[in-house]
C-alpha cells in the first residue's frame, strides 16, 4: 500500500500499494521513539527444507487491519505502521507528526495517492494521484510474482511464510544479451496458510528515491481480517 513518496511511491512496495510490500530478532516496539545510534534489528529469515509444490500468489484482501513497523534502515528510523483495507480501498500510513518520516499512500476510489508530510531532507508535500489503480490492477500484478519459498521468520512469535519477488524491469525484451536497468524490486511475505495475510515486505527501487540506499521495510506485528478504516486527506481531495 501500499506507501510510496511522490509520484515515485507505490503501493506495492505496500502494499506497492499500495503501497504495495511495502516486508525481520525484535525491531523496537510500535510505541518506541526512533531509535538513533544504531541500526534496526531485522528478523533472520530462516530458508526452509520442506519445500511445497507452488504456493498461489499473494492477494491482499478487501478488508484487512494490520499494525507494525516502518523501517528505513540506512538512515537508523524506525516508525509505527498501520495498514488497512475497507471495501477494496487501502491505506498506509507511516509514522506521525511527532516521528521524522510520516507519510500515507492509498489506493482509493480507482485511484493511487501519495502523501508524505515528513522526510528527511524534503521540502515539498504535494499530494500526488495516479488515476486508475485499484485492488484488482495489484493483485493482478501479483499474479505474476516468483516463489522463492517457505522460510520462517525468526520473530515472537516465529512466523512460517511463503516468501515471493515481484519486479519491474525496463526495456522488455527477450532472453539474451539486452541491456537491461531493474526499476522496482519488492520481496513480500505472506501467510504459509493463507496468501493473503501480509506479514513482511521489502520494497527498493525508484519507488524509494527519498531514501539513499533505496530500500524500505514493512513488517507487521497483528494482520486481521476485518474491515479497517480508510481516509482521504483533505489535500488529497479534488478540488470543488
Amino acid at each position: 500500500m501500499g506507501g510510496k513518496k511522490g509520484r515515485r511511491r507505490t503501493a506495492t512496495s505496500a502494499a506497492l500499494v499500495g503501497a504495495a510490500a511495502l516486508v525481520l530478532a525484535a525491531p523496537p516496539s510500535v510505541d518506541a521513539e526512533p531509535r538513533t545510534g544504531t541500526a534496526p534489528v531485522f528478523a533472520t529469515v530462516a530458508a526452509r527444507q520442506d519445500a511445497p509444490v507452488t504456493p498461489p500468489p499473494p492477494r491482499l484482501p478487501r478488508d484487512f487491519r494490520g499494525k507494525g513497523k516502518w523501517i528505513v534502515r540506512d538512515l537508523d528510523i524506525t516508525v509505527p505502521f498501520t495498514w488497512e483495507g475497507k471495501d477494496g480501498d487501502s491505506q498506509m500510513t507511516a509514522g506521525g507528526p511527532q516521528y521524522p518520516i510520516w507519510f500515507t499512500n492509498l489506493i482509493y476510489r480507482d485511484t493511487l495517492y501519495t502523501l508524505t508530510y515528513k522526510w528527511p531532507g524534503l521540502n515539498e508535500h504535494p499530494c500526488s494521484r495516479i488515476p486508475g489503480f485499484n485492488l484488482e490492477a495489484l493483485n493482478q500484478g501479483f499474479e505474476g510474482a516468483r516463489f522463492v519459498g517457505p522460510e520462517t521468520l525468526r520473530r515472537t512469535p516465529q512466523r512460517h511464510v511463503n516468501h515471493w519477488r515481484v519486479g519491474a524491469v525496463f526495456p522488455k525484451l527477450p532472453p539474451g544479451k539486452y541491456p537491461r536497468l531493474p526499476l522496482a524490486l519488492g520481496d513480500i511475505y505472506v501467510d504459509e496458510h493463507d496468501r493473503g495475510t501480509f506479514w513482511q515486505v521489502l520494497q527498493f527501487g525508484v519507488q524509494n528515491l527519498y531514501d539513499p540506499e533505496l530500500d524500505e521495510w514493512l513488517v507487521m506485528d497483528t494482520f486481521e481480517h476485518r474491515p479497517g478504516t480508510v481516509t482521504l486527506p483533505q489535500r488529497c481531495e479534488p478540488p470543488r
